[in-house]
């Protein structure tokens, strides 16, 4: 839930996620539309989909228990390397760097004074981590870059690591090392695109069926049919919603 998305947003969901769905076994249980019903609010849907089938492959290979094992965490719908980490290091306490946006920053400025590739900032990372203290570790990188090196307008002044932040050392003049590196995020502008009208359709699928004739509406776009279409097919494709009935066909979540 946290992935790209505030903790104070979170919050409530995930109150009430974990009060319907306390154990992988309670997710796998439900059909995919409740999860995503439940998801409502937090956007970035696909995240809901891929818990669910999580937490059927944990329920089906793992006997009901979240892995410890890298391989068989990367192994889980929506879990790639980051997500794996942070599990491994906040639930198993495992020594390895969880290396987010915010500490791929951090590293990049402070550490290496150059830009960083997700590799390179994990393994940095991992050299770092003090035996045993990953979760303190972790968690101050993920405070440090959201409150104190932040992308914008990193507060040096007030920064427990200026005396040894390699950028602020050189003047903090040159190019900054995360902004010209590849792990800085670079989104398009959400108002108007695709992602804007699949998050309306999905709201309106929340609450019942949508039919063929209703989806430029419930996107948005009521003079763009096809578009609409568009996104439909890939809400299908993706396996939150089918088509049922002949005429005329009514699009619902699964």
């Amino acid at each position: 839930m946290l992935q790209q998305t505030q903790v104070d947003r979170v919050v409530p969901h995930y109150e009430r996620f974990v009060a319907a769905f306390g154990t992988p076994g309670d997710c796998a249980r439900v059909r995919p539309a409740e999860v995503v019903r439940l998801w409502s609010g937090l956007g970035y849907n696909r995240r809901a989909l891929n818990l669910h089938r999580a937490a059927v492959t944990v329920v089906a290979e793992h006997a009901g228990m979240v892995p410890r094992q890298d391989d068989a965490l990367r192994a889980l719908a929506g879990i790639g390397t980051y997500t794996a980490r942070a599990v491994r290091s906040f639930a198993f306490g495992d020594d390895v760097a969880a290396v987010d946006t915010n500490a791929v920053r951090v590293l990049s400025r402070c550490v290496a004074g150059s830009p960083l590739t997700a590799g390179e900032a994990n393994r940095l990372g991992d050299r770092l981590v003090p035996a045993g203290l990953s979760w303190e570790f972790n968690q101050t990188m993920f405070d440090l870059g959201a409150t104190v090196c932040t992308g914008t307008r990193p507060d040096c002044a007030h920064c427990p690591l200026r005396r040894q932040c390699v950028w602020r050392r050189g003047g903090a003049t040159g190019p900054d090392p995360w902004r010209t590196g590849p792990t800085a995020r670079r989104q398009s502008p959400f108002a108007g695109s695709d992602r804007q009208g699949r998050g309306r359709l999905l709201h309106a699928l929340r609450a019942g069926g949508v039919d063929r004739a209703a989806l430029a509406v419930a996107c948005g776009w009521p003079d763009d049919a096809a578009r609409a279409d568009m996104v439909a097919a890939a809400l299908v494709r993706e396996g939150f919603a089918r088509w049922s009935g002949a005429a005329p066909p009514v699009l619902r979540l699964v």
